[in-house]
């Protein structure tokens, strides 16, 4: 479904290497560079299209296409100001803990180490007094953190399931799916150094049955050599395309420490919170349009196939 591939993932980053890097969270840096370079930053999966093999459909990974200038306009509402403050506004240990807002709200759910904690801190790297705790032990964070961006949207860290977490991660985020009404999409992780594991179909399965609308995002894409990353990418494919109706059909791709993927991340956010109208896109599904405000969607009387607690 591939070439084959010679080129392997890179050394590590020296300590000058990344403050350098950190210009590249803005947007307006990334267009200063290579225009081979701003397209795979801004768009990552450009940068592995080329090893795919003529016959393998790339439709699906190419339907979120926001123009420059739509990038750069949702950036601005990752821009901390004093008439649109981004802050960590609460922790809360179970739901009736969580505070009741109006806002629009994105989740973000994922294994424990799969770097969910490092993706939210690049989101707001251009806000860095954003405390975002970027723990070394998996399965630390147990409690779903809440951060306020503006008026415009929340964003919820929720706890990782796995690593003897299962419990924090069922009592918590599945109450939370089924009954968050501002919930507008479910942001689902998955390292695309290892590909799909078996918690994660299970989690898979639990956003399946809550009905609403969710996206898989492939974290560490610079972790591995562009064949696995292939591999692992196609493999996801094929469970998408069989098992996951209710997720939007393009995966995204980021490396929170290389900044690739998370300007089109931010923007995908800012869209479908109705926080931005997009001016230019390949959108070609219905799927993008941002949803109405999520109604209680009741548990169902029976469980996936996989059971909960096969998540250790």
């Amino acid at each position: 479904m591939f070439r084959r591939l010679s080129l392997r993932s890179g050394a590590p980053l020296c300590v000058s290497a990344r403050l350098g890097l950190h210009k590249l969270a803005s947007v307006k840096q990334v267009t200063s560079l290579h225009p081979k370079q701003m397209q795979s930053i801004l768009y990552p999966f450009s940068g592995v299209e080329s090893f795919l093999h003529s016959s393998v459909d790339r439709t699906p990974f190419n339907l979120f296409q926001p123009s420059l200038e739509d990038l750069l306009e949702a950036e601005k509402l990752f821009c901390s100001s004093p008439s649109h403050k981004i802050d960590y506004f609460i922790s809360a240990k179970r739901m009736d803990h969580a505070p009741l807002l109006k806002s629009p709200e994105v989740c973000f759910i994922g294994r424990s180490n799969v770097g969910k904690s490092s993706l939210i801190k690049a989101l707001f790297s251009l806000t860095p007094e954003v405390e975002v705790r970027v723990s070394k032990n998996p399965g630390h964070t147990k409690k779903m953190n809440f951060f306020k961006v503006g008026k415009a949207f929340t964003l919820v860290d929720m706890p990782g399931y796995g690593y003897r977490a299962p419990k924090d991660f069922v009592d918590i985020v599945e109450p939370y799916l089924y009954t968050r009404k501002n919930l507008v999409r479910t942001f689902l992780l998955v390292d695309g150094s290892v590909g799909l594991q078996e918690a994660d179909h299970i989690a898979l399965d639990m956003c399946e049955e809550t009905r609403c609308p969710y996206v898989i995002v492939v974290t560490k894409i610079d972790k591995c050599g562009k064949g696995v990353l292939l591999r692992n990418l196609l493999s996801l494919h094929d469970v998408m395309k069989t098992e996951a109706s209710s997720c939007f059909p393009q995966p995204f791709l980021v490396s929170s420490l290389r900044y690739l993927g998370i300007h089109l991340l931010r923007c995908y956010i800012t869209h479908v919170t109705g926080s931005i109208i997009l001016k230019d896109t390949a959108e070609t599904t219905e799927s993008q349009s941002p949803p109405e405000t999520t109604e209680y969607r009741s548990p169902p009387e029976t469980t996936g196939s996989r059971s909960r607690a096969e998540t250790t």
